[in-house]
This record gives structure tokens, C-alpha cells and sequence, in this order.
């Protein structure tokens, strides 16, 4: 069998100026970085504005585990079935992070027959944009202790810097440090860390920022600190907001690529969804939308992560309105969830099966809350048999959820096709009725609380007594009327990632809550969540290479 790389380096792809033409974008509107990548200009979007939008198709899942659920590879599938079946298709993704991609999971372009390409370029440097943001975040550190060092007229209090460093790397080494030593003229010595880029707050600004006003404004407002009288500093006031643009001007711009079947597809922006908000940027989604018939994105992790933001903070700010769900789910990931190890998962296992269905039940039940129709979207591996996959069709078919057998690994669009109609049938025969799950004018604790009871199944939540200090100083800068972004694992319903498919009696804790004012959200962060996290025992990076021939080794 062929891997995902040599697939991917086996792909005819079309010059991407042909992919804009197909899309009806001029050619001055894309800048080419090499023969398949490309830029779409900000022009594009003025140009298209008074059209009228496509389906807006989510694909989200269960919670995953290390069975392999295949999201990315179901969304790249779905589009190429979309456009299978005669239907103007695009898939719009998240960027990879070099921190995940050197560490755990390798790639994520996708997989099998299901890629987008350049798969090697998308993984890797792409088209700088993570690095743009990655710069940007250590300007404003910079700025930050050198306005301390040159006199310090914000008065700010150096242990109170709330601004990070960052890096796109999983190093568990730079969490906690000290600066500044070696003298004076090293700076003030004080205590840092740094954040894994993608947790940045500019990475959740350039996500969320509809153009290049909205940008400048967003990072205007972004708190980096707090004075000896605990008044917040933003950066605006160190004067940085013009510069932080200029570092993102070509960074706020979507990237056009392609899928082996040639589909468009849009990769824009990269926030994890169990630390940030998990979705491609607004840019990139309505971009898309005045291009095609449907849209197919994708929100990070499961329901209870990636679409819980994406439709309270992502659709909120951005007034999308989604037609449709796929929730991705595996047989193998459910009889995981159900206790059974990863050696064991191709034996049959009804009795797992049946305990590991409560977690895609309760995403099923999540996703209706927020009033859109749903589909769930089974992987289908050679191991499963025709019991286990009729008892997941069964008792979906109870709770009022089609099924829909995916292929899309092995067979590509044509894998695809079945889902396609299914998820048309649900968007043009159904109204969705999206709605918010919570009011922003409900107080910081209540909106927590909505999400850690509806969401994740909480009996309640607890706080510490540095989130509620942290709370009420948010109250008091009037920052309380803000959606929430909760930093969980991504394992489980629950803050504990062994706790596995559906827990019940359980509390969320909340040990700390951050601001992004910028982005427009407050961070709860739950459980042992890190903002930068480490590379396990033997890291992906280990076995990865490129040979003299340009042939690319282990990266997916």
C-alpha cells in the first residue's frame, strides 16, 4: 500500500491559475507563490461581496482518539464528492503546525486518495503565514520589555506582563523562563514563557478579522500587561498596532491549493481548537462562500471543541449562518471510546461498541443544539463487520441521524459521492435554524457553565481562586459581555483525558481565565491544558527525511 507522501507525490495537479480560472477569479487576483500555491487577493472579496453565498457545510467528530477518526480526510473527500455529483465544490482548512507535525501526528492534509497538495509545502512552510504570525507575536514582547527598559512611561508592572512569546514548536523547555539577566543593558530580568504559535491571540485575531481595518483594530485592543495599578495596557497604547500589520499584510490573504482531484481548496489560518478556537479563518469561509456552491470546513477535535466554537464565536462574529453538519466517527474510534486497546480494535466487540456509541450520541446531541441538521459519516476500515456497522446505523437511525458509509480514503471523490447527496439533500431540504447556544449578556461564570453542562454533560463547574480574582478583574474592565473559548483536552467530554466516551457525575475545573480582547474572547482554561506543549518519547521528527531525489520520508 502506498503511503499518504507518495500518493501525494504521485498527484497531477493543475497549474493553480487554472484552479482560480475554474473559480472565476481574474488572474491579477492571485499571487503566485510557485506554480501551485497561490494568494487571493483581498480585491477578490471586494469584488465578489454582492453575491450571493453558497451552502456553509461543517465536518466535525467524535472526540478523538488514537484509532484515527479521518475529519481532515472526510472534509478534502466530501468536496471532491460534492463536485462528483455536479456540485461546485471547495474545501476550506485549517493551516498544519510545525509543533504537531515534528511531534505526534505527522501531516494533515489529509489522507489516502483524500489530499490536498502540495501536501509536502502545506505541512511545512506553506506560504509563511504561521511564521508571519510567530513574528509579529515576538515584535510585540519585544516592544513590551523594551519600553520597560527605556523608561517605562505605561508603568507597567513587569510581573504582570501577560504577553508571551511564541514559537510554531512543541518544546516543553520554553513554557517557563527567565530574561533579562546578564545586566543592565540586557533588559529588566523578569519571568516569561512562551506559547505555541498557533495559541497566539494574533493567530485567533487573523481568523477572525474580516479585512485589513478589522485587523489593525483587533490588535489594537490585545492586552499585554497590567499596571502597578492593575490597569490594563494594550497594544496600541506601546504604539505596535501598525507594525503587527505590516508583518500580516500578505498573512491576512487566503492560500488557494488544490486536492488530488483537482478541487479548490482554501488553507488559511491554524488555531488549535483545544487551546484556541480550532477554525480556518473568516477570510478564507466567506471568501469561499461568494465562490461555490458549497463550502466544505472544518472545526477542530470534536463537537464539544472545534464546533462549539465555531458556531458560538466563529459564526457569532462573522454572521455565517451553516446549513449542515458531518460528524465523522470510526467503528474502531467508538469501540476505543468503549475500553477496548488499539491492539484489539479489529476484533468484534459489540459490548464496546455499544458504551464507545454514547460519545458520537452525545456530539449527535450537540450539534442539535445549535438548531443545524446533521449527518454522521462512517470511515469504514476492512476490520469492520456488517453487525458493527449496522448496530452504528441503527441506533443513529433511533436518535433521527442518517449514516452515510465513507470511502473516501481508498476510493477518493467517488468514495464520496453517497455522503455528497446526503448532505445536499440535508441543506437544500432543510432550514437550518443556527442559533448561539448562550447569550453574551449572561455573566463570565454563567456562560462557562452553559457550555460545561449542555456541552460536555457537567454536573457544574469549579473555579479556583485565581480564576474568579481573574473574573472579577475582567468584570471590572468591562470585558464580561465576551464569548468563551475553553482550553480542554480533546480526549474526552470531560476536563481528564482518560475519561473516555460519555462520562457522567463530573465536574469541570477552571484554573484560569485569559483575555484576548483582540480576538474578542475570553480563554477558560480546564484540566492541565498548555498553551505550549512537549514532543513525546520518540517524535515524528525522528523518522522523517528527504532523499537526494527530493523524495520526502515519514511525514505522513
Amino acid at each position: 500500500m502506498k503511503t499518504d507522501v507518495q500518493i501525494a507525490q504521485e498527484a497531477k495537479m493543475l497549474p493553480i491559475v487554472e484552479i482560480g480560472e475554474r473559480l472565476g477569479l481574474d488572474e491579477d487576483e492571485l499571487e503566485l507563490y510557485g506554480k501551485y500555491k497561490a494568494k487571493i487577493s483581498l480585491d477578490a472579496y471586494k469584488r465578489l461581496e454582492g453575491r450571493e453565498d453558497g451552502k456553509l457545510i461543517l465536518v466535525t467528530a467524535i472526540n478523538p482518539t488514537s484509532a484515527g477518526e479521518g475529519k481532515t480526510t472526510t472534509n478534502v473527500g466530501l468536496s471532491m464528492g460534492l463536485n462528483k455529483i455536479g456540485k461546485k465544490a471547495i474545501t476550506t482548512l485549517r493551516e498544519p503546525s510545525l509543533g504537531p507535525c515534528f511531534g505526534v501526528k505527522g501531516g494533515a492534509a489529509g489522507g489516502g486518495y483524500a489530499q490536498v497538495v502540495p501536501m509536502d509545502d502545506i505541512n511545512l512552510h506553506f506560504t509563511g503565514d504561521i511564521h508571519a504570525i510567530t513574528t509579529a507575536n515576538n515584535l510585540l514582547a519585544a516592544l513590551i520589555d523594551n519600553h520597560i527598559h527605556q523608561g517605562n512611561n505605561l508603568n507597567l508592572d513587569p510581573r504582570r506582563i501577560t504577553w508571551k512569546r511564541a514559537l510554531d514548536m512543541n518544546d516543553r523547555a520554553l513554557r517557563d523562563i527567565v530574561i533579562g539577566l546578564g545586566g543592565r543593558g540586557n533588559g529588566v530580568p523578569r519571568q516569561d514563557g512562551f506559547d505555541i504559535s498557533v495559541a497566539s491571540e494574533i493567530m485567533a485575531i487573523l481568523c477572525l478579522a474580516t479585512n485589513m481595518d478589522d485587523l489593525k483594530s483587533r490588535l489594537s485592543k490585545m492586552i499585554v500587561g497590567y499596571t502597578y495599578d492593575n490597569e490594563p495596557v494594550t497594544a496600541g497604547q506601546l504604539d505596535a498596532t501598525g507594525a503587527l500589520a505590516l508583518l500580516l499584510k500578505d498573512a491576512i490573504k487566503p492560500n488557494l491549493v488544490q486536492t488530488l482531484e483537482n478541487t479548490p481548496a482554501i488553507i488559511h489560518g491554524g488555531p488549535f481548537a483545544n487551546i484556541a478556537h480550532g477554525c480556518n479563518s473568516v477570510m478564507a469561509t466567506k471568501t469561499a462562500l461568494k465562490l461555490a456552491d458549497y463550502v466544505v470546513t472544518e472545526a477542530g477535535f470534536g463537537a464539544d471543541l472545534g464546533a462549539e466554537k465555531f458556531f458560538n464565536i466563529k459564526c457569532r462574529y462573522a454572521g455565517l449562518k451553516p446549513n449542515a453538519v458531518v460528524i465523522v466517527a470510526t467503528v474502531r474510534a467508538l469501540k476505543n471510546h468503549g475500553g477496548v486497546s488499539k491492539a484489539e480494535l479489529s476484533q468484534e466487540n459489540m459490548e464496546a461498541l455499544a458504551k464507545g456509541f454514547e460519545n458520537l450520541e452525545k456530539q449527535i446531541e450537540n450539534v442539535s443544539k445549535f438548531g443545524v441538521p446533521s449527518v454522521v459519516a462512517l470511515n469504514r476500515f476492512p476490520t469492520d463487520t456488517e453487525k458493527e456497522l449496522e448496530f452504528v446505523q441503527e441506533r443513529c437511525k433511533e436518535l433521527g441521524v442518517n449514516v452515510v458509509l465513507s470511502e473516501v480514503w481508498a476510493k477518493g471523490g467517488e468514495g464520496g459521492t453517497e455522503l455528497a447527496e446526503k448532505v445536499v439533500e440535508l441543506a437544500e431540504d432543510r432550514k437550518s435554524g443556527y442559533k448561539p447556544l448562550y447569550d453574551l449578556d449572561l455573566t463570565i461564570k454563567e456562560k462557562i457553565e452553559t457550555i460545561a453542562k449542555e456541552i460536555y454533560g457537567a454536573e457544574g463547574v469549579e473555579f479556583t481562586v485565581k480564576a474568579l480574582k481573574e473574573i472579577a478583574k475582567y468584570e471590572k474592565i468591562g470585558l464580561d459581555k465576551l464569548p468563551i473559548c475553553m482550553a480542554k483536552t480533546q480526549y474526552s467530554l470531560s476536563d481528564n483525558p482518560k475519561l473516555l466516551g460519555r462520562p457522567k457525575e463530573f465536574k469541570i475545573t477552571v484554573s484560569a481565565v485569559r483575555a484576548s480582547a483582540g480576538a474578542g474572547f475570553l480563554v477558560a482554561l480546564t484540566g492541565d491544558i498548555m498553551t505550549m506543549p512537549g514532543l513525546p518519547r520518540i517524535p515524528a521528527a525522528n523518522k522523517m527525511d528527504i532523499l537526494e531525489d527530493g523524495e520526502i520520508i515519514g511525514l505522513f
